[in-house]
């Protein structure tokens, strides 16, 4: 990643929505699901999960869309429809940002991926790691702290 300087603004589209990150994200992945093919109308989507105590909306008020409840909740801009962010039950401390909001490119740069068996099989992205499915818990505090080491080797850090 490049050197990014924390807090970071990120906005929809039209600009009526617009959300801050104080603090890097714990993890970026990009999700193969097919869920998430028909969400983004692309090919797979991209996180950056975050600390829900690090992230905001500062402007506007995001309604719910997509799949909503009981498992998760998909939050968009009420005017141009982008896909913002998703809480996912019983994740409280977390929220996932779609990383693509914010001009720091290197956000949307996926450490891992998910759900590569529903990958459409043109795809290939430079995630480090690759799951058939989602990590178990094991896995994911081991990739947390690889993701954490990694960016800082490359420089992220809070303003």
């Amino acid at each position: 990643m490049d050197k990014i300087s924390y807090p970071v603004k990120g906005s929809c589209r039209c600009g009526k929505l617009e959300i801050t990150l104080a603090a890097p994200p714990v993890l970026t992945a990009a999700c193969h699901c097919r869920g998430c093919q028909k969400m983004s109308s692309s090919a797979f989507s991209l996180t950056a999960m975050c600390k829900s105590d690090s992230f905001r909306v500062v402007r506007g008020t995001p309604v719910k869309g997509g799949a909503q409840g009981p498992e998760l909740d998909h939050f968009f801009c009420p005017d141009c429809k982008t896909w913002m962010f998703t809480r996912i039950t019983g994740m409280d401390d977390f929220v996932n940002v779609r990383p693509t909001l914010f001009d720091q490119k290197s956000l949307a740069t996926p450490f891992i991926e998910t759900m590569t068996s529903e990958k459409l099989p043109w795809v290939s992205i430079p995630a480090q790691h690759s799951f058939t499915g989602f990590p178990d818990v094991d896995d994911f505090m081991k990739l947390l702290d690889d993701f954490r080491q990694t960016q800082d080797q490359q420089g992220s850090r809070r303003g």
